[in-house]
């Protein structure tokens, strides 16, 4: 799973969503791209199952670009515990995803397919998602 190597503070509080991203709203890499629609945390495990969606289907065809990284710790407190005593420990990872974000790009494959693809991946997300083209 994707994972940061370090951070400056282990525990981070949640934060808004709200508006629009300041960058990575448009295609940089490939010629086609997954947009997202919605907002939300992306999971570690969310990114690593769209790409390996994405990849089975190109049959590892064509280059893959993820453009979104996890770098937002997620803190739970155990079940049944009474409020208070601090903030819990950090569970996992996540990807702050504002609406317009380019979350992957494809190259190298022909449009039909590379649609097909970013919409097996877009049913791994949590949030509604768009194809997008360069052409």
């Amino acid at each position: 799973m994707l994972s940061p190597k370090k951070v400056k503070y282990r525990k981070t509080q949640k934060g808004r969503m709200k508006g629009t991203p300041l960058r990575g709203a448009t295609l940089q890499f490939g010629d086609y791209g997954i947009q997202a629609m919605g907002c939300g945390f992306m999971t570690a495990q969310q990114i690593e199952s769209a790409r390996v969606a994405v990849t089975r289907h190109v049959k590892r065809g064509g280059k893959i670009w993820i453009r979104v990284f996890p770098d937002k710790p997620v803190c739970k407190k155990p079940a049944e515990t009474r409020m208070g005593k601090g903030k819990g420990s950090p569970e996992g990872w996540v990807a702050v995803v504002k609406p317009g974000r380019i979350l992957y790009e494809l190259e190298g494959i022909e449009k039909n397919m590379a649609r097909e693809a970013f919409r097996l991946a877009g049913h791994k997300l949590p949030f509604a998602t768009r194809f997008v083209s360069r052409r």
